[in-house]
């Protein structure tokens, strides 16, 4: 198992697994529904609902409807908003704030790459919008 390669672009090779800061998961439902009272950012592929807290960590819960797909199509895609949320929320996490992201249904499979890119743009605006709120 160990010297089966790994195709090109895909696995771990791919995106190498980077020593990051903490983010915390939201695992309560209570969280979630206070994370709606938040900033809400729509983008394409999924919505980020921020909500400032006092738990001093940026905190990231994952949810996918059963309109997204059977269950196989909704655990790829929370995997791959896990992953990239990993990759970009201890850069760009609002310190001290609860992060959603609700997947939503997609026609065609999105590159992985785009689907940062798109998840950056979303921190950053969600930042934005926090700070410009009374």
């Amino acid at each position: 198992m160990a010297d089966t390669p790994i195709a090109a672009g895909h696995g771990p090779a791919a995106f190498p697994s980077v020593r990051t800061p903490p983010i915390g998961r939201m695992k309560l439902r209570r969280d979630f529904l206070a994370a709606n009272a938040g900033v809400r950012v729509p983008m394409p592929p999924f919505v980020l609902l921020v909500k400032r807290t006092d738990l001093g960590l940026p905190r990231a819960g994952f949810t996918v409807s059963k309109k997204v797909g059977n269950s196989v199509v909704r655990n790829r895609a929370r995997r791959r908003l896990r992953e990239a949320a990993r990759l970009t929320m201890p850069e760009l996490a609002v310190p001290s704030a609860d992060h959603v992201f609700i997947a939503r249904q997609q026609d065609a499979e999105l590159p992985f790459e785009e689907l940062l890119a798109i998840t950056r743009k979303a921190l950053e605006k969600a930042h934005r919008r926090l700070d410009a709120a009374p």
